[in-house]
């Protein structure tokens, strides 16, 4: 089989891909990691029974803002991965997975069942590769530590992940954050953090010539949003009904439903997220969560949507104000949806800033980088 970097050299060869010196570092990592898990595997089974943990080959953490190529090179890891026992997943479905397997695990075993879960996933699985790694849920952040402790130190397991933030700022500000820095002490003693934190976005070029804003409301805006979203994630429209959906944790025991929810970017209702009785704190959480938002059905507002205007303006502040990128179908351009009635003339402000949002300077720019 064909190694990680020879793999990616043929891209770059083939001009697939662009020369860039902080992919091809990590590419070199990658391929390091692959040796060092292909030689253990191929030691044989007394070998793999009585290895010591300091044998164990040092997983990798990649982290980076949207579009460096971080999953990218994930699929050329996992692709060129020499093993059988090895596993890539999304971060999401995983950590529902381990739910389940703990609720389960409870029903006939009392105690903690987190080492036997981490032992039962650990039974086929010499490499766990995750894609998109994102705390924000307490439930999550709060078992984190003592299951990758688990699966990392008593089973031998080598987690290989990305993630669009630095270990540091995983659940930053999250409910009850101290319970999660153990877990920032295992993946920076145990995993190799390699950053592509890079000025360039690929997967912005990407989009090619889909706009952001899209109106009128129809079956034309909708298909642009919807071809963004599967490009930005790089999923299969054919499997669109299987997108994952997930519970933002909004504070205080509160969760927002989000019905399409992967690699950083979230799907929304115009009517869940400025229709129902939200502050500017919910607003925070979901631009702290995700890297790209799409809302669907905006409306032209009258007087008489006075709240549901004042909430679209902390959702498009909190956005702005942390460089999420936005995509919308709405009922008109942004000058003409809120022409009238109570802060209507604040409301110019935040025409003003969907307006930027739309430019190719703000599309550049890092999520939550100032």
């Amino acid at each position: 089989m064909t190694g990680m970097l020879t793999r990616y050299e043929r891209l770059i060869a083939a001009g697939e891909l662009r020369s860039d010196p902080d992919q091809r570092r990590a590419a070199e990592r990658l391929d390091r990691l692959q040796k060092d898990l292909e030689a253990e595997s191929s030691g044989g089974l007394l070998s793999q029974l009585f290895r010591a943990r300091k044998a164990n080959p040092q997983g990798v953490y990649m982290w980076g803002g949207v579009g460096r190529g971080k999953s990218m090179l994930m699929d050329l890891f996992i692709e060129t991965l020499g093993i059988d026992e090895k596993r890539r997943v999304h971060f999401h479905e995983f950590m529902l997975e381990v739910d389940r397997r703990i609720r389960e695990r409870r029903e006939s075993d009392p105690g903690d069942p987190t080492g036997k879960v981490a032992r039962d996933i650990a039974q086929d699985v010499r490499c766990l590769a995750f894609d998109e790694m994102v705390v924000n849920n307490t439930a999550d952040a709060a078992i984190m530590a003592r299951l990758f402790t688990a699966l990392i130190r008593d089973q031998g397991v080598t987690i290989v992940t990305t993630s669009n933030r630095p270990p540091r700022d995983l659940y930053k500000d999250g409910l009850n954050r101290s319970l999660f820095l153990p877990f920032i002490d295992l993946i920076e003693a145990d995993l190799d953090v390699v950053s592509l934190n890079g000025p360039t976005d690929y997967r912005m070029d990407r989009l090619g010539d889909i706009a952001t804003w899209h109106s009128p409301l129809g079956d034309d805006a909708t298909a642009q949003v919807r071809e963004a979203f599967f490009r930005l994630t790089d999923y299969k429209p054919e499997d669109a009904a299987n997108v994952p959906s997930a519970d933002l944790d909004l504070g205080g025991g509160r969760t927002l439903h989000v019905p399409k929810s992967l690699k950083g970017v979230g799907v929304f209702s115009f009517k869940r997220l400025c229709g129902e009785n939200r502050g500017a704190a919910d607003y925070l959480a979901i631009a702290h969560a995700y890297h790209t938002v799409i809302v669907v059905g905006i409306p032209a507002m009258s007087p008489d949507n006075r709240n549901e205007a004042i909430r679209f303006t902390k959702l498009v502040d909190a956005l702005y104000e942390n460089n999420v990128k936005l995509f919308a179908t709405a009922a008109a351009e942004p000058e003409n949806l809120y022409t009238a009635g109570d802060g209507a003339f604040e409301f110019e402000r935040t025409v003003s800033r969907l307006k930027e949002m739309q430019s190719s300077d703000y599309m550049a720019r890092g999520h939550g980088v100032a």
